[in-house]
């Protein structure tokens, strides 16, 4: 678990929550606890304690140089451990975050240099059998229709993730 003050920039996708529903069905465990379902552009993003104002306005500037986007969910991706819905069309953003900020490598580099764009349905399914079970109802459950619409800066507290800002996709002004 990261610490109090670990920030992310993500794309929050309420109609995939139905995703994470199937695994926490399957293993509670599996599903972090009051994070719903997203795509992470960059984890971790810069500490909250050094986090400043134009970071906040370069978030916001370059969310609303993309604009919202239909997406549609169609592929169960696996990998030791982890069960992922893959999300392509995000792809280019999360691209352009990375390349916002080099500096940052994302998920700790844990996925090498460029991740995939997806929305994390499992994590640390040590048992086969219960990620098989976590693809096979995550699969059951695609095509999902949903739309990105906004980019948000979110920070850990000791009560869990909170969102700092929203940043609409495709806001002439980013706000």
């Amino acid at each position: 678990m990261p610490d109090p003050g670990t920030t992310a920039v993500v794309i929050v996708l309420p109609d995939a929550a139905p995703l994470l529903d199937a695994a926490w069905r399957i293993d509670p465990a599996l599903v972090r606890h009051g994070v719903p379902a997203h795509v992470s552009l960059l984890y971790p993003f810069v500490p909250e304690s050094a986090l400043t104002d134009q970071d906040e306005k370069n978030v916001r500037s370059l969310a609303a140089s993309f604009p919202a986007v239909d997406l549609l969910l169609e592929d169960v991706v696996t990998a030791p451990g982890f069960v992922a819905v893959s999300v392509p069309e995000l792809q280019p953003i999360v691209d352009a975050f990375h390349a916002r900020w080099t500096g940052l490598r994302p998920h700790g580099g844990r996925f090498g240099a460029r991740p995939a764009a997806h929305v994390t349905v499992a994590m640390g399914a040590v048992d086969p059998a219960a990620a098989a079970c976590v693809r096979s109802e995550a699969g059951n459950l695609l095509p999902l229709r949903t739309r990105a619409t906004a980019v948000q800066l979110v920070a850990l507290t000791e009560e869990g993730w909170r969102p700092r800002l929203t940043a609409p996709l495709g806001a002439p002004d980013g706000t």
